[in-house]
C-alpha cells in the first residue's frame, strides 16, 4: 500500500502544539482551582485527541476512496472513551455528586483536540474561549448567586472554595 501524506510534517506539528496551547489554557484554570484533571491532564486528553483526529485524516488518504473506510469511527471512539475517562472523574458521596464539571471540562478538552488535529483552528480557539469563559465568568456568578454549598452541591464549583 502506497502512503499518501495529506498532512505534512509541520502542519502535524502545528497541529500539536496548538492543541497542547488551547488545551493547556483550561488546564491552567482547572489547576488553579486545584481539581482533579489539572494542566497536564488536560494537554494530554487534547493532543491524544488531536493525534487521533490527524491519524483519521492519513488513514483515510492511505486506502482506495473506493474501499469503504469510516474514518468517523475513530473521531467516535474518542468521544466514548473520554465519556468512560470523565466517568472515572465524577465521585458520589453522602448524597453529593462532585467532578461534574472536570468530566465536562475532559470531554470539551478532547473535542477541541479533535478540532485541531482536524484543522479547524477557529474552531478549536473559539471553544475554548467559550470552555474558559464557562469556567472562570460563569462559575464566579454561580458561586456568588449559590454559594459554597458543600453538603448539598450536586456540582463542582468553578469559582473559589
Amino acid at each position: 500500500m502506497a502512503t499518501t501524506q495529506l498532512i505534512t510534517n509541520s502542519d502535524i506539528i502545528v497541529r500539536l502544539l496548538v492543541a497542547l496551547v488551547l488545551c493547556g489554557l483550561i488546564g491552567m484554570e482547572r489547576k488553579h482551582y486545584r481539581k482533579p484533571a489539572g494542566f497536564r491532564t488536560n494537554i494530554l486528553v487534547g493532543m491524544g485527541a488531536a493525534v487521533l483526529a490527524i491519524m483519521a485524516v492519513q488513514i483515510y488518504a492511505d486506502f482506495n476512496p473506493t474501499q469503504a473506510v469510516d474514518v468517523g469511527r475513530i473521531i467516535g471512539q474518542v468521544v466514548t472513551g473520554i465519556g468512560f475517562l470523565g466517568a472515572g472523574a465524577i465521585i458520589q458521596s453522602r448524597g453529593s455528586v462532585h467532578g461534574l464539571t472536570t468530566a465536562a471540562t475532559l470531554w470539551v478538552v478532547a473535542a477541541i483536540g479533535m478540532a485541531v488535529g482536524l484543522g479547524y483552528y477557529f474552531l478549536g480557539a473559539m471553544a475554548t474561549l467559550a470552555a474558559l469563559v464557562v469556567l472562570e465568568i460563569l462559575g464566579r456568578i454561580e458561586f456568588r448567586i449559590t454559594g459554597p454549598d458543600k453538603e448539598n452541591s450536586t456540582h463542582d464549583n468553578s469559582g473559589p472554595e
